[in-house]
């Protein structure tokens, strides 16, 4: 895309002596079919008038923040999105901070920040001001962040200085214009947002139940027995199906982790524990059993710290804990329309979490084999899918995209309509 009839310019007019300039950037923009609207901030309406700046582009000039939204519908978010390109000129050392440090305090600055597209800055200030430090730290930050700068020149300033800070002229300004509109100048969203955005609704209406982490048995106030996980897998899917439009109720051992944004949590510390408030949360439409339940606890536990004894090594009766992924997946009455186990593994992955598949009724196993290194605590996995149809296996990815891949997948199988 160049600089013609196709093209739509968001002009940013800062309060500087150089505004003027922007009128002959406005006329030579014009001629080439290129639609300008026009954002004055209040300092720049000293130097130029609206009406100058309305009579060459055809378009009223928006300078307030707070303005009802207009008869075309253009509020201050599309105003930033409907142009192709964002141009500030003259680019105030004021503005300049503005745009560096993320303020909003005007519609100048508020569009920048909101706006989805690339930023085209055109400097003009003292030459001190633009050699000062500060200006060049935000000069800096802003390149990082990609915004493009065309000048400043050397020259005479308004104030009788020569040196660097005297903006560009109107036709260096224009061709710097067409070369950014050669490229696409679309910011894209962060792909985890656009991921999210994609899986948005699927489980509208629908009620998911999760259990993620650990349980802790205790041996005695200070000791206990538990399995290795760190509920990352697991907060990561209650995270991703609550994104996807479902009410989710999270069950959770202890973790080193936050409550999901828009989850209800409920923590608790054993495998008692852990099913009693799963079997409360139903009815669900989808069970996902993440948790990594210790499969004993001490038959009785102790209300004081056992001492250490040299002489004597303290004997401990196990009992079988509740099986928590069994007693939701074979339930008569109230069982959710899916159960979804996981299968932390270390040897025959595919045949162990078939046989547990079966064992327990559940519609699907998550097999990981936990013998890899960076399963337990890490921020990647790498899981085979098992049903009675078949398998499906996720390559290595993050936790959160094997969660929101997990969540489409049971959205698909649940199919569109709730419960």
């Amino acid at each position: 895309m160049t600089a013609s009839v196709e093209s739509r310019i968001l002009l940013i007019i800062g309060g500087g002596i150089a505004a003027y300039k922007a009128l002959e950037l406005i006329r030579r923009l014009r001629e080439r079919g290129v639609f300008v609207r026009v954002v004055m901030t209040e300092a720049a309406q000293r130097f130029v008038t609206k009406l100058s700046v309305e009579s060459l582009t055809g378009n009223r000039v928006y300078d307030d923040l707070f303005a009802p939204t207009d008869d075309s519908g253009m509020g201050h978010i599309e105003l930033s999105r409907d142009a192709d390109l964002l141009v500030v000129a003259p680019a105030t050392a004021d503005l300049l901070t503005k745009m560096a440090h993320g303020l909003a305090g005007d519609l100048a600055s508020t569009l920048l920040l909101a706006t989805d597209k690339k930023i085209l800055a055109a400097p003009a200030m003292n030459l001190r001001m633009w050699l000062h430090p500060a200006t060049q730290r935000n000069i800096s930050l802003l390149q990082k962040d990609g915004v493009v700068f065309v000048g400043p020149e050397q020259g005479e300033m308004a104030c009788g200085e020569y040196g660097p800070g005297r903006m560009s002229e109107p036709a260096d300004i224009l061709a710097a214009i067409e070369r950014v509109l050669t490229h696409d100048t679309l910011i894209p969203l962060p792909s985890e947002l656009v991921r999210d955005q994609e899986a948005a609704g699927l489980l509208s209406g629908r009620r998911v139940l999760v259990t993620s982490g650990p349980t802790h048995e205790p041996i005695d106030p200070v000791r206990y027995i538990a399995n290795r996980s760190s509920g990352k897998q697991g907060h990561a899917i209650a995270a991703a199906a609550a994104a996807a439009g479902a009410e989710v109720v999270l069950i959770s051992g202890p973790v080193a982790l936050a409550d999901p944004l828009g989850v209800k949590t409920i923590h608790v510390e054993t495998a008692q524990d852990m099913l009693r408030e799963a079997e409360a949360a139903l009815p669900a439409d989808i069970f996902i059993g993440v948790a990594a339940v210790a499969d004993w606890r001490v038959a009785e536990t102790a209300h004081t710290k056992i001492k250490k004894d040299q002489k004597q090594t303290p004997s401990l009766t196990l009992v079988e804990n509740p099986d928590i992924l069994a007693a939701i997946g074979q339930r008569s009455k109230d069982r959710p329309a899916l159960v979804l186990g996981f299968a932390a593994e270390s040897e025959k992955l595919e045949e162990n979490a078939y046989a547990k598949l079966i064992a327990k009724n559940c519609d699907m196993i998550v097999a990981n084999d936990v013998s890899e290194a960076g399963v337990f605590g890490g921020e990647s996995n790498k899981v085979v899918i098992l049903t009675k149809q078949g398998k499906d296996s996720f390559p290595l990815m993050s936790k959160q995209d094997v969660a929101v891949r997990l969540v489409a997948k049971l959205a698909a199988m649940l199919g569109g309509t709730s419960r």
